[in-house]
């Protein structure tokens, strides 16, 4: 009954209207995800090349601080102990530049995921809740760096029906500041034969009882270590910034 009335009086201006605004919403709404998603994505790429700016100056703190150690032995201990403060800034600044990059790749799984979504929605006509975007972008919202937008997201995916409504509280993730807290003598260690080695290797072979008095190059970063507590000071409040 319902195609002879087509055939005769054409299609329902009502259910085109509906189809033609379901449609609308979908593709909208699509936009809007897509949008946000780019946005945290480039947050998290702005962080990134400020941890790895961070990441080449505490090298070369550490470079200078050991020089300085083998330059003019009556400062060698404390020195030293600069290098030891360095390298734990730097295990720092590796922990969050480890955890945005994992970060940035569940943003990007998210925005795959959400398109898919919307195409199978655009195909069949409805959406089916998907519980692994549910699961990352709960993961992304607890994070400092991208909360604000992160929560503007998934009020939008709620919208469009492809997550459940969520509960900050209901699942807390102590695991993002236990690398903050976690700082081993080991790794500190291990940054330091990295970071030292690698220029010892680019010096030449010289005896180290004798010092170099040929680096004078070493003289001008001499300066940034005459308030190291205000150089680490900088430092930190780089790094706190990125994750306020």
């Amino acid at each position: 009954m319902e195609s002879l009335k087509a055939v005769f009086f054409g299609p329902d201006p009502q259910a085109q209207v509906l189809d033609l605004t379901s449609g609308v919403t979908g593709h909208s709404q699509m936009r809007k995800c897509n949008a946000l998603i780019r946005q945290n994505t480039r947050q998290l790429d702005r962080d990134l090349n400020q941890l790895k700016t961070l990441d080449s100056k505490t090298r070369q703190y550490i470079i200078n601080a050991s020089r300085r150690a083998q330059r003019n032995p009556s400062q060698a201990k404390q020195a030293l102990n600069e290098t030891k403060t360095f390298a734990r800034e730097l295990v720092r600044i590796r922990k969050q530049t480890n955890r945005l990059s994992t970060s940035r790749a569940q943003l990007q799984s998210v925005g795959m995921q959400v398109n898919e979504a919307f195409q199978v929605r655009k195909i069949q006509g409805s959406l089916q809740k998907s519980t692994a975007i549910m699961k990352d972008v709960n993961t992304l919202v607890r994070m400092p760096e991208l909360t604000s937008t992160m929560h503007q997201l998934s009020t939008e995916l709620v919208k469009a029906g492809i997550i459940e409504e969520y509960v900050d509280e209901a699942l807390p993730d102590d695991s993002l500041m236990e690398d903050e807290l976690d700082e081993a003598e080991e790794e500190v260690d291990k940054i330091l034969q990295e970071v030292l080695q690698g220029k010892l290797s680019q010096a030449p072979a010289n005896p180290v009882t004798q010092p170099v008095e040929e680096i004078p190059v070493a003289a001008e970063p001499e300066e940034e270590f005459e308030d190291q507590e205000a150089t680490l000071s900088q430092m930190r409040d780089r790094l706190e910034a990125l994750k306020s």
